[in-house]
């Protein structure tokens, strides 16, 4: 029952590092760049491999028409880039690339930049892009992942309790039904990411689930091979679940094989140290599962009116210890690989995320020791018997009203033994709703490779200072991208990019954005954008002095609402 320290600090670990999703980590061209001559192709590269879809890339020209592009595919056979050449000829102007693309971990990521051939297009025209992922869809699919999840936890754990805690006989129905509940969650939960992987990746909606061009596409991809493999494993347990000798033999195989469909597709099979990383997840799944699913069980039994053998929440309790020092072991590691550093901890939102995990675990391991203490007592027999007597008595049972034979310290013991595993259990729910949002967040190692790459300027004008501004008032959200031409003391040209939420582009009624070098007390000296159609510039602000000056941008979404945010900006001599 100590699993739940495991089960909050890295539960999911080998779900947790499953959500993290590849990050760029350079451009050719670089965004914001200004290019002497059109190149010949656009080239990624992300921090892991990736996959690519028919529509990975969409290339606006200046007039906001879309170009034709070749096919997608990797530069030089590496499976971390993306590339796709472009037209012979590119006339003079700012171009915009829209980019989607799946990570190892099967979640799709996408972006935006831009660069310019000769020159910044002196206005540009507004661009339609579609949405990059349907809502419904995307709800659809998290609910049958996660349902996939507890389908395999029900499942795993109810078998592995069944042949460890050996519970009475007349409780083996009412867990095979439980384990059954699993089988049909995870059977029902496994076609549904099957059909909607396809749209999921496109950003498309629940409809296109009907493609058969969408479904072949998924049968050829990592993810799809590793669904249709647990569809076929879960029909091999239905049949041995006929022959329970043989499925004993085969129960373990199975189980590992089960969550190796998850660590073949998900984050794990992508990075440093693949082999070890596959192992790690698949420990960790099937600890977590055993843990998890055996507290299901173990609530069953102690519903009120039932009578337990004292030892099966005593077997339970060794069960679980084991599990958590699995649970240890494979999330001190996975965590280490997903932040790479002990600055990561604190200076990236999935190292803020995890140290709520961490806070939360305080919490399941007293539930966790209380449940084990109560589980401990009510194992003990009722009286010391001396070595002489000559017949031992028989094992004590629980039920709602005590012990038999009872004793005054345990009398209230099987009750309390059900509060505290149902504390347990909602406190572990509150752990699985913050790994939710790990799922979503970027590793900090990824961050940190992201931020560190060079983008390539090689052949263009002087670089430009690119700066990424997000902000949010009320409901409203997004990023003003603003690029600073060329970023060096004298004329500046300023140019401001609005996105939503969703990468696509957005229109505010207003944006100013002012220059202020704190160190001379210079400013702030305001750049007077003006809004271009689509886009917000300035022809020319002087920033007399180099060094790192703040750039206050201030976004206004409505009538009575607007947000200013600052960020550093160097400028060199």
């Amino acid at each position: 029952m100590l699993l739940g320290p495991l089960l909050v600090l890295f539960l999911l670990g080998g779900a947790a590092p499953a959500s993290a999703h590849a990050a760029l980590r350079a451009t050719d061209p670089a965004d914001g760049t200004v290019l002497r001559t059109a190149p010949r192709a656009l080239t990624l590269t992300f921090t892991e491999s990736v996959g690519l879809l028919d529509g990975s890339f969409r290339v606006y020209g200046p007039d906001g028409r879309r170009l034709r592009t070749g096919s997608p595919g990797h530069a030089d056979g590496r499976a971390d880039t993306a590339r796709v050449t472009l037209p012979g000829t590119l006339g003079r102007g700012t171009y915009t690339v829209a980019w989607r693309v799946v990570s190892a971990d099967s979640h799709p990521v996408s972006g935006a930049f831009t660069f310019s051939v000769g020159a910044p297009s002196p206005a540009a025209a507004p661009l339609a892009t579609a949405p990059e992922e349907d809502p419904a869809t995307g709800a659809l699919f998290d609910l049958a992942r996660y349902t996939a999840y507890g389908g395999a936890v029900l499942l795993i754990g109810t078998a592995v309790f069944l042949a460890v805690c050996r519970p009475p006989d007349a409780a083996e129905p009412v867990l095979r039904r439980v384990a059954r509940t699993g089988w049909w969650l995870l059977l029902a939960a496994t076609a549904a990411l099957l059909l909607l992987r396809a749209p999921y990746e496109a950003g498309e909606g629940p409809s296109a689930a009907l493609d058969p061009d969408g479904l072949a596409r998924t049968l050829r991809t990592r993810p799809g091979l590793a669904l249709v493999a647990r569809l076929a494993l879960l029909g091999a347990v239905a049949v041995l679940c006929r022959r329970p000798r043989a499925l004993r033999t085969a129960g373990p195989v199975l189980a590992v094989a089960l969550a190796l469909t998850w660590a073949s597709a998900e984050h794990a099979s992508a990075g440093p140290q693949v082999p070890v990383a596959m192992a790690s997840a698949v420990l960790h799944l099937l600890a977590a599962a055993v843990w998890l699913g055996g507290l299901v069980c173990l609530l069953t039994l102690l519903h009120p009116g039932r009578a337990v053998p004292a030892a099966v929440p005593a077997r339970f309790s060794r069960l679980a210890l084991a599990c958590v020092a699995v649970l240890a072991v494979t999330g001190v590691y996975q965590s280490w690989r997903g932040l790479g550093s002990w600055a990561s901890l604190t200076g990236t939102a999935y190292g803020r995320i995890l140290l709520a995990k961490l806070a939360a675990v305080v919490l399941l391991l007293t539930a966790a020791a209380l449940s084990r203490g109560w589980a401990a007592r009510l194992a003990m027999p009722a009286d010391a018997v001396p070595e002489e007597h000559p017949e031992p008595e028989p094992e004590p049972e629980l039920t709602t009203a005590g012990v038999r034979p009872q004793r005054a310290a345990t009398t209230h013991g099987p009750t309390a033994l059900r509060r505290s595993v149902v504390a347990e259990t909602l406190i572990g729910v509150l752990v699985l709703v913050i790994t939710t949002v790990l799922t979503t967040t970027l590793p900090g190692r990824a961050e940190a490779e992201a931020a560190s790459g060079a983008p390539a300027t090689a052949g263009a004008l002087p670089a430009a200072s690119v700066t990424r501004v997000p902000f949010a008032v009320g409901a409203a959200r997004g990023t003003v991208q603003v690029t600073l031409t060329p970023g060096r003391t004298g004329d500046n040209a300023v140019e401001a990019v609005v996105y939503g939420p969703d990468g696509g582009f957005a229109t505010v009624p207003e944006l100013r954005i002012s220059f202020t070098l704190p160190d001379r007390q210079l400013g702030p000296l305001d750049a007077r954008v003006t809004d271009r159609g689509g886009y917000w510039a300035a022809d020319a602000v002087t920033l007399p002095l180099p060094g790192t000056w703040t750039m206050k941008v201030t976004v206004r979404v409505s009538e009575v609402d607007q947000v200013s945010v600052t960020r550093p900006v160097p400028v060199t001599p």
